[in-house]
């Protein structure tokens, strides 16, 4: 990994990030630990891998635990941050990052209940404990973030629905985070390649993500979205809280 941010920036801060045990979260999680900050490692089903990430955290000299939660129920979520007042008493970072939708086997209302509900849940729970100067960061992609106006595609669609319902959600609650000193930028990319979403929707759609490629010019891999993610933690938040990542041509602004 490289210094993604100023080393020192994060000493004395704790981070959450959800849906970290891999992927754009496990790379976010590293990054701030590597910029000082003590980390809490969620996961859904991946406590092995979880493990062994905070491990590797922990002789970086950070403090890491995980912390496994299912974030549609709220009794686990609120078993989750009293596992963190616990241990720290304190957070100063949330990432918004777990997500799904395109899971066999799931509830037909699944997606919107983990992307829109659970995201909600989950910021309500962590607000006691989030003070001034602390950072919200909710992660999306421009399929989502634009859906109201560039259509997607068919296999993707339910899910991008339901991440923008969770985005508008989240929105309405910036005037109560900035009463409280509370920045939130909503991070958006382009399809990232190398992640679970962009596997299920090639197997959907074969060369999907090959003619997004074509189309963007280039797509982020895993670490180098997780940089952006990371770095919206700790830069100003924009004037739209909107970070857009990527290419974005194509999408119809709103």
């Amino acid at each position: 990994m490289t210094d993604v941010l100023p080393a020192g920036s994060l000493d004395g801060k704790v981070a959450l990030v959800t849906g970290s045990s891999r992927g754009i979260g496990a790379d976010t999680v590293r990054y701030f630990a590597e910029a000082g900050a003590d980390v809490v490692i969620n996961f859904r089903n991946k406590a092995p891998r979880a493990e062994k990430l905070a491990t590797q955290l922990r002789e970086l000299g950070r403090r890491a635990i995980t912390v496994g939660a299912d974030l549609t129920d709220a009794d686990s979520v609120a078993a989750m941050f009293a596992q963190i007042v616990e241990e720290y008493g304190t957070l100063d970072v949330l990432v918004l990052n777990a997500s799904g939708g395109m899971e066999a086997g799931m509830a037909e209302d699944y997606a919107l209940t983990l992307n829109r509900d659970a995201q909600l849940n989950v910021l309500n729970a962590a607000l006691p404990l989030l003070g001034e100067g602390s950072r919200v960061v909710f992660v999306t992609s421009h399929q989502a973030h634009f859906i109201r106006t560039t259509p997607t595609m068919p296999e993707y669609e339910p899910v991008a629905l339901s991440k923008r319902a969770g985005e508008d959600a989240l929105r309405e609650m910036i005037p109560t985070l900035e009463a409280r000193g509370i920045g939130f930028t909503v991070v958006s990319g382009d399809m990232i390649e190398g992640t679970i979403t962009a596997t299920l929707l090639e197997r959907a759609n074969p060369g999907a993500i090959a003619g997004r490629r074509e189309s963007a010019g280039k797509l982020y891999n895993v670490s180098e979205f997780a940089a952006e993610v990371a770095r919206a933690a700790v830069d100003p938040v924009p004037a739209d809280n909107t970070r857009l990542v990527g290419d974005t041509s194509g999408f119809i602004a709103e």
